[in-house]
């Protein structure tokens, strides 16, 4: 399977919750996808007036193609989500999220064509950025990344990403699906 391929089924399982935008610039440099999901809940007695609580949750994925992960693609990864994604996209330039910002996932997904080294394995699971405002009382931002290698067909994720990895998994299962039934 071609990263294009895999990055396009990807995008179509994507598009169902999030807002995509293809391709997204920063700062000057151009990356294949960028995805943005938005979810607003609110506890209220009786009419809407009478609020007790509400919570903003969001989503990021910054989607990136490439031939294989070495440390510079690391590297541009915690970069981005460093310098770009928790200031421009979660905070907006200010000291704080929003008011009612409960938590926003940032995550970084990496679709490679070659297998990844035991280094970059590593590197991957390692992968690691967490940002509590205000003691966690403004909420949080939290990094994932997944990475799948489209020659062994495997996904990585670090720790907190490992709930994505069933969704990117089932890309490859659904394209072995596929090829066993055109043989038969």
């Amino acid at each position: 399977m071609e990263t294009a391929d895999y990055l396009n089924q990807l995008l179509r399982k994507y598009s169902g919750t999030f807002d995509l935008y293809q391709p997204y610039v920063i700062h000057g440099k151009e990356y294949p996808a960028y995805g943005y999901f938005f979810s607003h809940t609110e506890k209220y007695v009786l009419v809407r007036e009478a609020n007790m609580w509400s919570a903003d949750s969001y989503e990021h994925v910054l989607f990136i193609t490439a031939q294989e992960v070495d440390q510079a693609l690391i590297e541009e990864a915690e970069a981005l989500v460093r310098n770009y994604m928790e200031p421009v996209l979660v905070r907006k330039g200010e000291d704080l999220p929003a008011q009612g910002h409960m938590y926003s996932y940032l995550t970084i997904s990496l679709i490679v064509q070659r297998p990844l080294s035991k280094q970059m394995q590593k590197a991957v699971r390692r992968f690691r950025f967490e940002k509590g405002y205000r003691f966690n009382v403004r909420g949080f931002s939290q990094a994932h990344i997944v990475c799948a290698t489209m020659e062994d067909e495997k996904v990585y994720t670090n720790y907190v990403g490992r709930k994505a990895a069933n969704l990117y998994q089932n890309i490859f299962r659904e394209r072995n699906i596929d090829n066993t039934a055109v043989r038969s």
